[in-house]
């Protein structure tokens, strides 16, 4: 008799993810023969949670089965009391499973972008950390389908284009690591995690700051989701979760498009020429416009849609208007035909 269909179900999802990484990781050390690799080190981002439980369990299981070393960080936010002993417990569980290097990281969390993003800003630069000191190949987290749905409302409510609703990718980078992360559960939901748990006998921590209402996602978790689908009927996650797909294929094709474009609409000098950037669709031209922007120094997570808008109307609807000041102290201005972008 197999294993209980939960547990068969994040086995697998975790399965086919360590198979992609051995698969990256022979090919790039068929661009160095002469020296073999050791296997892979892959690290799972736990906080004690059902999710990440199910997650640590999966990958216990598995990676010896594909000679993959696999180890498990834990994050203490510091922002419950006795959120370190709590830590202590999850290192504990975490080397129960047979997980090894294991270990707990401690970060302040600061203030910026809200109490949500800060908390997650901390952490991933704990991970990214975490996974450099140990030379890891790949960090794995437990964002489940869930998660995604809660992603693209969220992206939705701040009206911030394409892009937020393509919610979380099952891969994403670090500081020169462009695919550390991997998310094995965005197609299973929830409620499959906990379950492979429960019929583990695993225990979990339930953080209660995810039905906390001063947090927008619980906010969202608890009353929004359940009120669209009491309106629209089951599947509403389901239907979120393709909607983020779909839109990720739609802006990865977008931003291609604009990085072949942006060549064709720099003069001589490297200024942007208003008018070639005028016949652009506008999607194509805020992409450069936004990747200028960057460039010149304005914060990516400071940068928002009607920031890209302004600029947009100094090409679209030119009426003499001055330099609009953007995040990151940087100016841009028209001068003579050309967008001028740089730090004022």
């Amino acid at each position: 008799m197999g294993p209980h269909p939960a547990v068969a179900a994040i086995r697998l999802a975790v399965r086919r993810v360590l198979h992609d990484i051995l698969n990256d990781h022979h090919a790039a050390a068929e661009h160095n023969p002469h020296e073999r690799p050791p296997s892979p080190l892959v690290l799972v981002a736990c906080s004690g949670g059902a999710d990440s439980m199910a997650l640590a369990s999966a990958l216990a299981f598995e990676a010896p089965k594909l000679g993959v070393r696999a180890g498990g960080v834990t994050v203490d936010h510091g922002l419950q009391p006795g959120s370190d002993l709590r830590a202590e417990e999850v290192v504990l569980r975490l080397r129960e499973l047979g997980l090894d290097p294991v270990e707990s990281t401690a970060v302040s969390v600061g203030r910026e972008g809200g109490p949500e993003a800060a908390a997650r800003d901390a952490r991933y630069a704990a991970l990214d950390a975490a996974a450099e000191r140990h030379g890891a190949t790949a960090v794995l987290l437990g964002h489940t389908r869930d998660d995604q749905a809660e992603t693209v409302l969220l992206g939705l409510a701040r009206g911030s284009g394409i892009r937020s609703l393509s919610g979380m990718a099952a891969v994403s980078g670090g500081p020169g690591a462009a695919r550390r992360y991997r998310r094995p559960f965005l197609q299973l939901d929830r409620q499959t995690a906990r379950k492979a748990c429960m019929v583990q006998s695993l225990p979990v921590w339930d953080d209660p700051h995810n039905a906390d209402p001063a947090y927008t996602r619980s906010r969202l978790r608890q009353e929004g989701l359940p009120a669209l689908e009491k309106a629209l009927g089951k599947g509403v996650v389901e239907a979120l979760a393709r909607t983020a797909q779909l839109s990720r294929d739609d802006a990865d094709a977008l931003d291609a498009w604009a990085r072949q474009a942006e060549a064709s609409v720099r003069d001589a000098a490297g200024l942007l020429e208003c008018a070639k950037l005028y016949a652009l669709p506008p999607a194509v031209r805020r992409r450069i416009l936004r990747q200028a922007a960057i460039e010149a120094g304005a914060p990516a997570g400071s940068l928002f849609a009607r920031h890209i808008e302004e600029i947009d109307r100094l090409i679209t609807g030119w009426r003499g208007q001055g330099a609009i000041n953007l995040p990151g102290k940087v100016v841009a201005q028209r001068q003579g035909g050309r967008l001028v972008i740089r730090q004022g």
